[in-house]
């Protein structure tokens, strides 16, 4: 008998095989292989979690092209910035170079980073080649004090790999459906890192698939589990929804890794079997 993601595999073959993809298809995207890793963090020691993730990372069992880590993942969120913040010159960005270099796959998460004695909620997009591209979290959790002291971000930022155009974004931007819209097609992956807690995970669980189904597009979000320094739960709930909002893969209350493939042809098939996206609003943000 199949499992919640064997069901959801069948339902997307059968789409796939009753639409198959024509120009809602880029050729040049190939099958996206990802990995997530949930986890606790040690309360602001940024050696000792890199040490941490790094084993964690040895210990992946398949080839990725992509690895996922919380929000924060130095430090846990925190407000104490001018404490624990680095520069972009600082350890954190030599040591994601040489991981993306070791496994062979794009790295990505968040970290403090000051500049120009702005403080920022940056996540970090590195290659396998050292280049990189950031983007900062645009939306500031302001009930926790993060606006007060770090600067927001103004512009998103969209890599490519494998020919899939993905849009990675942090934590509270999960609430703001505009800035994830997705107009005419843009991205196929949505990717939310975060330090989101327990006691609102239904928030979490409700908008992750939401955000996939308004998109038509593969949605991942990566959460942290344990206890921080100010004393809240995580119970992680890092998940991985398709196109249609279903599930296929989450974890809840464990630390966990987990590897998965995501088909191209399927997201193709399925727009092409439903384009409710030519019938979006169109807009630009001011």
């Amino acid at each position: 008998m199949l499992g919640g993601a064997g069901m959801v595999k069948l339902h997307l073959i059968k789409i796939y095989h009753y639409f198959r993809p024509g120009t809602y298809y880029r050729k040049d995207m190939e099958n996206l292989t990802v990995s997530l890793v949930q986890t606790s963090l040690h309360w602001h020691q940024p050696k000792k979690n890199r040490d941490l993730l790094a084993q964690k990372l040895d210990s992946l069992t398949q080839t990725t092209d992509l690895i996922i880590l919380p929000e924060m993942f130095t430090t846990g969120f925190t407000m104490a910035a001018p404490e624990l913040a680095e520069t972009m010159t600082g350890p954190t960005l030599p040591w994601l170079t040489a991981q993306a270099q070791k496994h062979q796959a794009v790295i990505t998460g968040s970290l403090i980073i000051k500049e120009s004695n702005a403080y920022f909620n940056r996540l970090i997009w590195m290659q396998p080649d050292g280049n990189y591209q950031y983007y900062d979290k645009r939306h500031l959790f302001r009930m926790a004090g993060e606006t007060n002291i770090y600067t927001a971000g103004q512009n998103k930022v969209t890599p490519t790999l494998k020919g899939w155009r993905i849009c990675p974004l942090i934590c509270y931007d999960l609430r703001f459906p505009v800035w994830s819209r997705n107009q005419q097609n843009q991205y196929g992956l949505y990717l939310y890192v975060a330090n989101w807690p327990e006691k609102r995970r239904l928030a979490w669980q409700t908008l992750l698939p939401a955000r996939a189904i308004e998109n038509q597009a593969y949605v991942a979000g990566v959460n942290r589990v344990g206890v921080d320094g100010n004393n809240i739960t995580y119970s992680g709930d890092s998940a991985v929804y398709d196109p249609l909002g279903q599930t296929i893969w989450q974890s809840h209350h464990q630390e966990v890794s987990q590897t998965l493939t995501l088909d191209s042809t399927v997201l193709a098939a399925y727009r092409q079997a439903f384009p409710a996206y030519l019938d979006a609003d169109n807009f630009n943000l001011i």
